[in-house]
């Protein structure tokens, strides 16, 4: 029996793949195409596609454990309830989803309500499974860094609420370690819920310090406009991602992005050493450049 392993492609999905290979689990990754990515020695690689069923009954077929991860697509909640369907049809009693944090709260952001309809079902339901509810990706400061460096400004609107940005390769390995507790259990364990942050909550200004402290000059933060954010991600993108993305920067800006009390702690103990932090993030950014 394996653990199935989906979007195995992505950031996370190919650090959690790569980990629990490491540790000598028997692996698939589900992909949509073959031969995307070179996966470690003994992982298998399954085709298929979250709302095609034929395929995801066969890649659902010897799995004792689901890893389900969906990206930010319009059908996402569809994908989702889909797979944990098949999941059950198919007697898997071991689940871990990567939700996201406060899906409760941001009811107007459209990936965050998919993923809370998403959580219903694994609570109505009452299936074994473990929520993990990331908050924003330090990753995610990728995608802005020509920006950070070449005008001197960090872009995202985040404001003063407190962001607690955690490494996308911490949430890999918190991932790994609920995948393998499960895994490993005689019997399928009680539904957990995780908030998966990171040590220390940013604003804007202070996110921006840190980037002149790793780059040695002053950046400034670019302020709390979230229509100019919309527009810039627009450039890029489709229009219902960047009005997606800008109805997520205005939740943050009067919600923030916290865990709940402990939850520093409790990762840590999960981990057994402590969560990166964003200082140390943006040092190894700027030094790999």
């Amino acid at each position: 029996m394996s653990i199935l392993v989906t979007g195995a492609t992505g950031t996370i999905g190919s650090l959690i793949v790569q980990r629990l290979a490491g540790a000598g689990a028997s692996v698939k990754a589900l992909v949509r195409q073959p031969g995307k990515r070179s996966f470690p020695a003994g992982v298998t690689e399954v085709v298929g596609d979250l709302t095609d069923v034929p395929s995801m009954r066969a890649a659902l077929s010897s799995v004792r454990t689901l890893f389900l991860l969906n990206a930010v697509t319009p059908d996402e909640v569809t994908q989702a309830l889909i797979a944990l369907n098949l999941a059950r049809e198919a007697g898997i009693e071991r689940v871990v989803y990567l939700s996201v944090i406060h899906a409760d709260q941001y009811t107007n952001v459209p990936h965050f309500t998919s993923k809370y309809t998403v959580e219903r079902m694994i609570d109505s339901l009452d299936m074994p499974a473990t929520i993990l509810r990331p908050a924003y990706f330090m990753q995610n400061e990728g995608t802005v860094r020509q920006v950070i460096e070449g005008y001197g400004v960090y872009p995202m609107p985040i404001g003063s609420a407190g962001v607690a940005m955690i490494d996308a390769r911490d949430i890999a390995d918190l991932a790994v370690a609920e995948l393998l507790r499960r895994d490993g259990a005689p019997a399928p364990l009680p539904r957990v819920t995780l908030d998966l942050v990171g040590p220390q909550a940013l604003t804007g200004t202070s996110a921006a310090k840190a980037w002149s402290t790793a780059l040695g000059r002053e950046i400034a933060y670019g302020g709390d406009d979230v229509a100019a954010f919309e527009g810039q991600m627009a450039s890029f993108g489709p229009a219902w991602l960047a009005y997606d993305m800008r109805l997520m920067m205005a939740g943050i800006q009067k919600l923030g992005m916290r865990g709940e009390d402990g939850a520093v702690d409790r990762l840590q103990a999960i981990l057994g050493r402590p969560l990166r932090t964003y200082a140390a993030f943006v040092a190894e950014s700027v030094a790999a450049a």
